[in-house]
Formats: C-alpha cells, sequence, structure tokens
C-alpha cells in the first residue's frame, strides 16, 4: 500500500516514512505511526506522520498487518 490515503495509516501500523532531510536522497525510514499530522484524507505525496521515534515524514510504504 501507498500512503496517499489517511484510511490506510493509523496509530500502530508500520509504515516507512522520508523525512525532509532524505527527500533528495530518497532514504525510506521505518518505524511505527505514532501520530497522524495530516488532516486531509487524501495527500499525493504522502499522509505526514511521526513516528514513536519522533521522526516526521510523509508516508511512502504501508508494511500490511494489524493495527
Amino acid at each position: 500500500m501507498k500512503g496517499q490515503n489517511r484510511s490506510d495509516v493509523k496509530p500502530g501500523k508500520v509504515v516507512g516514512i522520508i523525512t525532509d532531510e532524505n527527500q533528495i536522497t530518497g532514504i525510506i525510514t521505518e518505524g511505527v505511526v505514532a501520530e497522524i499530522i495530516t488532516k486531509s484524507l487524501y495527500h499525493p505525496h504522502g499522509i505526514k506522520v511521526r513516528l514513536a521515534t519522533g521522526e516526521i515524514g510523509r508516508v511512502k510504504t504501508v508494511k500490511p498487518g494489524a493495527a
């Protein structure tokens, strides 16, 4: 799944994000969603989230599974 729809991203889900610092390099950081920052239901560049580690970025991948 891509992370463009807010309905696909829930707190507790494991996702891959691209932080602002890594937008040029495209390095994906994996982690657990702590908070959803984007208020809209859809964002073409990915829903912005805060991970449990405190990192903030736009979701590029969503791991299937519980949560």
